[in-house]
C-alpha cells in the first residue's frame, strides 16, 4: 500500500503542537518538512528550532526537505534537530556523492529530490547510495501548485531505475485524490501532501482518500 507523508508546510503555525497530535492519531507513514531558504526557491518557511520543538510529540518519521541553495553545511543542524531522512536537491549539489555520504555519516537515510526539468539520469552514479527519490511534480517553493501531469513518465522511468533496489519513490506536488491514482498508477511508493491533508477536520480520512 502507497504511504503518505503530510507536509508540514500546510498545517495551521499557530497550533503546530496540536497539529502534530492530530497526524498521530492517522495512518500518516512519514511527516514531510519543507525547508525554504529564499535563495533556491522562492520563499522562506521554517529551520531546525522549529523541527527539534515538534520532535517529542511524534515518533513518526521526519522527511527534511532540503530546497536550500547550500544544503551542505545544514546536514548537522537537521540530524541534531531530530530529522530521520534528509533528501537534498540534485540541482543544489555540485557533489551529490559526498553529500550523500555526509548524510549517512551522520546516521540518517539520504533521499535526493529533482526538479521537473532535472533529468534523472543525475541518479545514475549514485543510485545505489540512496534511501528515497523524491520527484518533484511542481516547481519547488510553494504549496496548492497544480500537478503537472507531464511527469508521470518520469515517475515510471525512475521507477523501472530503482527495479529491487530498497529505494522509496515519493511525488510531491498538487497531490489530491485524483492526482494520486496517476501518481501512484505510475509508480509512486510514498505521496507528500499538504493542501489536500490538512484541509478541513478530518485529516484522517483525508489521508486515507489518497491512498
Amino acid at each position: 500500500m502507497v504511504r503518505i507523508a503530510p507536509s508540514l508546510l500546510a498545517a495551521n503555525f499557530a497550533d503546530l503542537k496540536n497539529e502534530i497530535l492530530r497526524i498521530n492519531k492517522t495512518r500518516a507513514d512519514m511527516l514531510h518538512l519543507d525547508i525554504m531558504d529564499g535563495n533556491f526557491v522562492p520563499n522562506l518557511t521554517f529551520g531546525p528550532v522549529v523541527i527539534k520543538s515538534i520532535r517529542p510529540y511524534t515518533n513518526i518519521p521526519f522527511d527534511a526537505h532540503l530546497m536550500v541553495q547550500n544544503p551542505d553545511k545544514m546536514l548537522e543542524w537537521f540530524a541534531l534537530a531530530g530529522a530521520d531522512i534528509i533528501t537534498v536537491h540534485a540541482e543544489a549539489c555540485p557533489q551529490l556523492d559526498k553529500t550523500i555520504d555526509a548524510i549517512h555519516t551522520l546516521g540518517l537515510k539520504a533521499g535526493v529530490a529533482l526538479n521537473p526539468s532535472t533529468s534523472e539520469s543525475v541518479l545514475k552514479y549514485v543510485i545505489d547510495k540512496l534511501d528515497l527519490i523524491l520527484v518533484m511534480t511542481v516547481n519547488p517553493g510553494f504549496g496548492g501548485q497544480k500537478f503537472m501531469e507531464g511527469q508521470l513518465e518520469k515517475i515510471t522511468r525512475v521507477k523501472k531505475l530503482i527495479g529491487n533496489r530498497d529505494i522509496i519513490l515519493s511525488v510531491d506536488g498538487g497531490i489530491n485524490p485524483m492526482t494520486s491514482a496517476m501518481a501512484i498508477a505510475a509508480g509512486a511508493d510514498m505521496l507528500v501532501a499538504g493542501t489536500a491533508i490538512f484541509s478541513g477536520d478530518d485529516i484522517a480520512n483525508n489521508i486515507e482518500a489518497l491512498r
